[in-house]
């Protein structure tokens, strides 16, 4: 199963992985590895794609899925089944957090130490309303690596003036992230949102990594709504590996 591991100095311990579009069963537009049951897909084939995620990367329990409803609540995973959520976090080992995406921004989180873990689904409504704050609280520590997954890129995130007046109006420093194009639409850099949010909040750039993809573009590598429209979903996982 092709994968996407973080390139990033985990503690030991700590194990994360975003996957790819490729290795799955399911058809059509959403071939082949798609992890989301609520897009129109097969459910077989949603489970059994599940079930090979969960074999061939030797999982040490299954993801703990989320409703994901472009919110800013971060629950404890492995509590409830499928709540509705956009970020989780444990301290506990052998529990997957995880987040589906397919053009929003996934983050996976870790405290330096290891001690406790958190994935994020951030699409603009979900960075303007505070999920990464949410997480952040959840995690109860600043001393925290922070990756950034695949996303859609500058290049490709056209949003209209609606959409940067909310992020201008609660922080000034965010109108570099719009570019703007006819017709009062702006091209808007996600990435930058949630790295100048990381850093009002007090991070550093040296605790922050990834950040350099575009989903719209690689399409073979990646799902993306904004380009297919019907299209499957991605997941980024994380979980502290239980002891031996």
């Amino acid at each position: 199963m092709p994968i996407l591991q973080p390139d990033w100095p985990a503690p030991a311990g700590v194990r994360a992985v975003n996957t790819l579009r490729g290795g799955g069963v399911s058809s059509g537009p959403f071939a082949s590895l798609n992890l989301g049951l609520h897009v129109g897909d097969d459910p077989v084939c949603v489970r059994e794609n599940r079930r090979l995620l969960t074999e061939q990367l030797a999982l040490p329990s299954v993801p703990s899925w989320l409703s994901q409803v472009h919110g800013n609540h971060c629950i404890e995973a492995g509590i409830m089944d499928t709540p509705e959520a956009d970020a989780s976090w444990t301290d506990r080992t052998g529990i997957v957090c995880a987040v589906m995406t397919a053009d929003c921004l996934p983050l996976l989180m870790c405290k330096r130490d290891g001690s406790a873990v958190a994935a994020v689904h951030a699409g603009w409504k979900g960075l303007s309303n505070g999920v990464i704050e949410s997480a952040i609280a959840a995690l109860n520590s600043t001393d925290i690596l922070v990756w950034l997954g695949p996303a859609i890129g500058p290049d490709a995130f056209e949003v209209g003036a609606d959409v940067r007046d909310v992020f201008v109006g609660q922080d000034p420093a965010l109108a570099g992230a719009f570019r703007a194009q006819p017709g009062d639409r702006f091209l808007a850099d996600i990435y930058r949102i949630a790295r100048t949010t990381l850093k009002r909040l007090g991070f550093a750039p040296d605790n922050l990594f990834g950040g350099d993809w575009c989903t719209h573009r690689q399409a073979e590598q990646f799902f993306s709504y904004r380009r297919d429209g019907v299209t499957g979903r991605m997941a980024s996982l994380i979980w502290r590996e239980p002891s031996e």
